[in-house]
């Protein structure tokens, strides 16, 4: 994509995401667009994902990534139409373009463009993309409905959302490990692990940004570790660690050992590992179209489920 194809797009009426992304740590309690509830530190997201980023190593904590944006990438296979031009929200290393320049069987790589910019502030003008994806970045929002209003304003008419993000049950080993391991250590527990949106709240979310022919499904990838440290160490090092106002920096050295005995004690397989579930919520949603199907208004029906018995069914033929 051109320099100056990225110009026209960036021509926003008020560029305030430029005072999200960049500008200086807001207030806890307040979230930065000065509404709702600031449950997680952004600038302390940000410098975890920098950190992660930078590291040598980094390409190998990526396979849930990896593995999660192929998922997404299945689903855009799905949906017989092309799309000229598509948004990859939070998209890291091009996990999602990655499957689906594998899939194009010789043609021409996708071309793509990176931009570093706000989820919850898209700097593009209304009615832009014909597609819109995010893979595991979206849990990490305070406002996730704003956010999911910003990808609905983005898109053309007819125009679909892609999604996956992290769903409320993941690493409950983890959290039930943790909690268990403080209570009894040192009376009481703190929150380990951010919390994450539950799958019975996605489907209104959606409608409330003003999407409709909903469809929300659930995955579980499940992950072996050897144990309690290398789980903690590679989340460290895909960039998903707590990042919570309410969190404890410190975890006592007695607590994480009972953490660990507790982890094998409950979780643990047959050959010493202990799994790492993590729940993935997978979204699709369509902004509204006058060609898009319709429900009939109330009442319209001519027949009724009490008569569906009173339909003569096509008697059998006979056996020649």
């Amino acid at each position: 994509m051109s320099s100056g194809m990225w110009r026209r797009l960036l021509r926003a009426s008020r560029p305030r995401w430029n005072r999200v992304a960049f500008g200086s740590e807001p207030r806890r309690g307040a979230s930065a667009a000065g509404r709702g509830v600031n449950v997680f530190n952004r600038v302390m997201k940000r410098k975890q994902k920098n950190w992660a980023a930078a590291r040598e190593e980094g390409h190998q904590y990526q396979y849930l990534r990896d593995e999660v944006g192929g998922r997404v990438a299945d689903r855009v296979y799905d949906i017989a139409r092309t799309f000229p031009l598509a948004l990859d929200v939070g998209s890291g290393r091009s996990h999602i373009a990655e499957h689906l320049n594998q899939r194009r069987r010789g043609s021409s790589l996708i071309p793509t463009a990176p931009l570093l910019a706000d989820e919850e502030f898209l700097p593009f003008r209304e009615n832009t993309f014909h597609l819109v994806m995010s893979s595991l970045s979206l849990h990490w929002t305070n406002d996730l409905p704003g956010a999911l209003r910003e990808i609905q304003r983005v898109l053309k008419p007819d125009g679909v959302f892609i999604g996956a993000m992290v769903g409320g049950d993941s690493l409950y080993e983890l959290r039930c490990s943790l909690q268990l391991a403080e209570t009894e250590r040192e009376g009481g527990f703190s929150p380990r692990v951010s919390p994450f949106t539950a799958v019975t709240d996605l489907g209104h979310l959606l409608g409330g940004a003003g999407f409709n022919m909903l469809t929300v499904d659930i995955d579980e990838v499940q992950v072996l570790y050897p144990g309690i440290t290398e789980v903690m160490t590679d989340l460290q090092g895909m960039g998903e660690s707590n990042c919570s106002w309410n969190r404890r920096s410190l975890l006592h050295r007695d607590s994480m050992l009972a953490a660990a005995a507790i982890y094998k004690e409950l979780y643990g397989t047959e050959g010493g590992a202990i799994p790492a579930t993590f729940q993935i919520l997978h979204m699709i949603g369509w902004k509204p179209h006058e060609s898009q199907a319709r429900p009939l208004k109330r009442g319209s029906a001519t027949a009724s489920f009490g008569e569906l018995s009173k339909i003569s069914r096509p008697t059998n033929s006979s056996a020649a």
